[in-house]
């Protein structure tokens, strides 16, 4: 399972990479590993306002179904659209290729609240 040092992460398991006045948004390594292979992503609109906590996106497994939520407060910038036709990308590729969304964010400073590498792998380690 990979961790990468250069992103935030959130208890909820997912990953944030600051891009200028942008985030963005994928799920972890973890995440994709527990949710298994990835069948179906229902990502937002592009241009929709978001609060943060709030539901961004669907993502269904053969084993699950689960919400993602935005970490940020702002709006929905860019989604991946290749997820549609590859949803596997969140598997083979969930910090490059399997990214979920772009937000741009109204509040750069709620980034600051966020786990490091180190805490979020201290995180998992007392989960499981």
């Amino acid at each position: 399972m990979e961790i990468k040092k250069d992103l935030k992460y959130t208890k909820s398991h997912e990953w944030l990479k600051v891009e200028g006045e942008r985030v963005r948004i994928g799920i972890t390594s973890y995440a994709q590993e527990k949710m298994t292979d990835i069948v179906y992503v229902e990502l937002p609109e592009v241009g929709k306002e978001v609060k943060k906590g709030d539901e961004l996106g669907v993502l269904e497994s053969v084993k699950s179904v689960s919400e993602f939520y935005s970490p940020v407060t702002g709006k929905v910038a860019d989604v991946n659209k290749n997820l549609e036709n590859s949803p596997d990308l969140i598997n083979s590729s969930p910090y490059d290729d399997g990214w979920l969304v772009i937000i741009e964010a109204k509040d750069k400073t709620e980034i600051n609240n966020f786990l490091n590498a180190e805490e979020y792998e201290k995180q998992i380690s007392e989960t499981a």
